[in-house]
């Protein structure tokens, strides 16, 4: 039986795979198929930088939960990610952050990701990036991701700024540039005040090419596999509701992100064994990490009622809206959490363990509640993460969701971390010009809470910062996933590129490090 044929066929039309596809269809002569299991990015809502958390639950959600977690009192944590072309750039909060120069030279270093330090992938950065104000030699200013100061910023996040250079950490006004740590202000992957997400910078220009095929609503169900070669694709056509199969005659490249990759990888065989023979799957290559050295990014914030301010969530209004449509302007150019800091938890560490977020509202289980007193989150977040989870089969039909175990504060330091990191935060913001916006405190209650107290708030509002990964790690050590070239261990015509690669989460956002990931690798097939 004769199959449709493509050169290349990418699953996952997020951060690596739109890369992926605008950059592989540079040459005319190789042919692309884009495969997106959600629909077109075509509501306003993704646009409206303050409306991001609108999409969460809703059917641009995959809405996956996480398996019940002991250290956020027993809660299972939702997990939203954008199911729709543009992926999660089509729903994150725009945050422009590369992560720390030691953390790329820790992928070279300590895991065998050769050829993906720090100087190896600084190019890339720059090659993706469109900076309205930096320029080199960090930054680049001709790429095809827009990167802009927000056109508003609250006076609370200024006045974190102030209060945290007041307390003894430096100004930084650019988090990307020589140093991370400081505190200041995001840049955002906007465009004239709405967000720029990788559909906009590098799908939709690349679809004017014949070489470029895009479908929506196809899900993945297994690669094709021929003995070890990847030779193909299965995918379930929402349209007809049949299973589809495709050929790859150079490669499919699997860019589904941290959850649906590997779920992917063990659906086809290519996974740890043992655990694909519970749920009937042949094995093909008994890839132990597979699904394994899950990652993220935990935070919990403090609420504080606030005075003689205002509060973002007021400002969700349709005048604001009408004006925000006619001058690209307004609060509703706001990405929520606009600002904060970088630094070490105590003193002696060479490196920021903890990333803070402002919110110039009451912003907690994921922004689902709309706060009844003006309020003010900031939140730490734990960027130095110690503790391993794992991605595991539910089912060996696709359409299920996988078990997501993230296993957060599993090991004791990160817990230790937070509690000091959560402690200089509270310091900053009571004893600084930030405090004269400040009413009583809301979550903790108290404003100078015990150890046991933090841990309380942790357990009931600690949450994902929306940063999975390393679940098909690169490297060449034990566990590794993939080589240095994103080719997956024991099989031909496989390679895997997005945030499940990175064998060790970086300290910051991890939108931008997904980009680059996919703007290297794909000079790596072009042989460049």
């Amino acid at each position: 039986m004769a199959h449709e044929a493509f050169d290349y066929i990418i699953i996952g039309s997020g951060s690596a795979g739109g890369v992926l596809a605008a950059r592989l269809t540079e040459d005319r002569d190789r042919s692309v198929l884009l495969l997106e299991a959600g629909p077109s990015d075509d509501d306003d809502m993704i646009k409206v930088p303050a409306g991001f958390s609108t999409l969460f639950k809703t059917r641009w959600d995959w809405n996956y939960e996480t398996s019940p977690q002991k250290h956020l009192a027993g809660r299972r944590a939702h997990w939203p990610r954008m199911k729709a072309l543009g992926g999660c750039s089509s729903m994150n909060a725009m945050i422009y952050i590369r992560g720390n120069a030691a953390d790329y030279d820790e992928w070279r270093d300590a895991y065998g990701a050769q050829g993906w330090g720090y100087d190896d992938v600084l190019p890339y950065f720059v090659k993706s990036e469109a900076n309205q104000r930096h320029s080199g030699p960090y930054h680049g200013t001709d790429g095809p991701l827009v990167v802009e100061d927000r056109r508003f910023t609250h006076e609370l996040t200024e006045a974190f700024v102030e209060s945290a250079v007041a307390s003894g950490v430096k100004r930084n006004d650019d988090f990307n540039g020589a140093e991370q740590e400081g505190a200041g202000v995001y840049q955002v992957t906007n465009r004239r005040g709405a967000r720029w997400s990788v559909a906009d910078a590098y799908i939709r220009p690349a679809m004017q090419r014949p070489n470029l095929t895009v479908r929506t609503g196809a899900l993945a169900s297994r690669i094709v596999l021929e003995g070890t070669r990847a030779t193909g694709v299965a995918y379930r056509s929402t349209e007809d509701g049949l299973e589809h199969v495709v050929r790859a005659n150079a490669e499919v490249i699997v860019s589904a992100g941290a959850i649906n990759s590997p779920q992917l990888l063990m659906l086809s065989g290519i996974g740890p064994g043992a655990h694909l023979r519970e749920h009937g799957i042949e094995v093909v290559v008994d890839s132990p990490g597979v699904g394994q050295n899950l990652q993220d990014h935990p935070v919990a914030g403090t609420l504080i009622y606030t005075r003689d301010t205002t509060d973002l969530a007021e400002a969700i209004t349709v005048g604001n809206l009408l004006r925000w449509k006619a001058t690209r302007t307004g609060p509703l150019v706001s990405n929520i959490g606009e600002g904060g800091a970088f630094y070490t938890s105590r003193d002696g560490l060479a490196l920021p363990d903890i990333q803070i977020h402002v919110v110039p509202t009451g912003f907690y289980d994921n922004g689902m509640h709309e706060p009844v007193r003006h309020a003010v989150t900031v939140a730490p977040t734990l960027v130095n993460v110690q503790s391993r989870g794992a991605i595991r089969l539910r089912s060996a039909d696709p359409r299920w969701h996988p078990e997501i175990d993230p296993a957060y504060f599993d090991d004791r330091a990160d817990l230790d971390a937070m509690l000091a990191g959560y402690r200089r935060m509270l310091e900053i913001v009571w004893q600084g010009p930030m405090a004269r916006f400040l009413d009583e405190p809301w979550e903790p209650s108290v404003r100078n809470p015990t150890d046991d107290q933090i841990i309380d708030v942790v357990g009931r509002l600690g949450q994902t910062l929306y940063h999975p990964t390393s679940t098909c790690a690169m490297g060449t050590v034990e566990g590794s996933v993939v080589d240095p070239q994103c080719r997956v261990h024991g099989v031909e015509g496989l390679r895997v590129v997005d945030a499940s690669v990175m064998p060790r989460v970086p300290r910051g956002n991890t939108n931008a490090p997904t980009i680059m990931i996919a703007e290297k690798v794909a000079d790596l097939i072009r042989g460049a």
